[in-house]
């Protein structure tokens, strides 16, 4: 300690950290977080099957156009036929503000090709200047069913597609562990 009034008393030293520097770098926030949902999924409890169920029907969900009600759609489900309702919240991020557009673009040309609109001169056209109401209504009619159309087959395909992937990817997890 210095005895002159003037200077600051000192109280701490500098000293070097006694530990040791880290020699793999450290992961980013977004890494972290996919690491713990992905370990928190794979700890959820319940059987393959009940997990698988509730994901599957919140993928079926997701396949649909309704913002804000995917989720309750999802967990509905869930809850009806016996799945995991937090996998269900979950199976619904399939679809998010990154993939609305090829989702629903994908699902809308499912749909005209299933109700026979992609083919040859059926084609749905829109028109931009509507006579009528009418006219409007039935093409937004038009365009809804051929849209619904196309998220059910889709979303069908997807939950049964998930199902049976992730029943056997927890099976086979849950033995491992």
């Amino acid at each position: 300690m210095s005895l002159d009034p003037s200077s600051p008393p000192v109280i701490f030293q500098d000293k070097k950290p006694h530990y040791r520097r880290r020699s793999k770098p450290r992961r980013s926030q977004i890494q972290r977080s996919w690491r713990y949902f992905y370990l928190r999924f794979l700890r959820l409890r319940g059987t393959p099957g009940y997990i698988s169920r509730g994901l599957a029907f919140g993928v079926f969900a997701g396949c649909f156009p309704l913002f804000g009600l995917q989720t309750i759609m999802g967990v509905l489900l869930a809850v009806i036929f016996r799945g995991h309702k937090l996998a269900a919240a979950a199976g619904t991020w399939v679809s998010n503000p990154l993939t609305y557009v090829p989702i629903f673009a994908f699902n809308y040309k499912v749909g005209q090709l299933l109700l026979g609109f992609g083919i040859g001169e059926t084609q749905v056209i829109f028109s931009d200047n509507w006579q009528s109401w009418s006219e409007l209504k039935e093409s937004g009619l038009v365009f809804l069913v051929t849209l619904f159309s196309g998220c059910l087959l889709v979303g069908a395909i997807a939950s049964i597609l998930t199902y049976i992937l992730s029943v056997r990817f927890l099976s086979r997890w849950r033995r491992r562990g």
